[in-house]
């Protein structure tokens, strides 16, 4: 399967605009953003490996690129995308996104990306199931926008991988929901669709 699958998300932080722009301006000149890439990927794939057997994560991230950020009065976006390194040894591009800032209301800003997910070309992305690589490729997502948005409403947050699961909590305030129901595992995100009998 080499089709890309649209991904996208969307959360709104307890930050101004103007503010929330300024803090993203300073992240693109630092390691956070790619760091960031690179753990939401490897969550990814694991959920991978969960779900669809070994096979699917022989696969890891080369490289992030960070186009120029672009900004208005009321819109900060910067184009965004994972090269990732596939079974066979070739590169290939696996996100490829835009990821942007907008004011929500009168002290709010939402933090979203929107993109195309592509799972690994050959015989290792091949088969696997639609609905799973959705899935996966949502709490790669979800997992990213956590510690972005973390950072830009908490500023003075360390932004390493210990602050990884604070950083998750924090976007599971900032969207209203439970940390039990924000940060389940794809497998879960799987058995509960598949109950359900969405997935029959």
């Amino acid at each position: 399967m080499t089709d890309r699958i649209a991904v996208g998300d969307r959360v709104v932080l307890d930050a101004g605009f103007r503010a929330a722009r300024a803090r993203l301006e300073t992240l693109v000149r630092g390691q956070m953003l790619p760091w960031a890439c690179e753990v939401a990927y490897g969550e990814a794939i694991t959920g991978l490996v969960q779900l669809a057997g070994p096979e699917a994560g022989l696969t890891r991230l080369a490289g992030v690129g960070l186009g120029d950020l672009a900004q208005t009065e009321n819109c900060a976006h910067i184009p965004l995308q994972w090269e990732a390194i596939a079974a066979d040894g070739k590169l290939f591009t696996v996100l490829d996104a835009d990821l942007m800032l907008v004011p929500a209301g009168d002290q709010g800003t939402a933090l979203a990306l929107a993109g195309a997910y592509r799972p690994q070309p050959g015989r290792a992305g091949a088969g696997l199931d639609r609905t799973i690589v959705r899935q996966c490729a949502t709490a790669a997502i979800r997992s990213f926008l956590a510690r972005v948005a973390y950072v830009l409403a908490h500023p003075a947050s360390t932004t390493g991988p210990a602050r990884a699961h604070r950083a998750e909590e924090g976007l599971s305030r900032l969207r209203g929901v439970s940390r039990a129901a924000d940060s389940r595992s794809p497998l879960q995100e799987h058995d509960a669709l598949n109950h359900g009998g969405l997935l029959s």
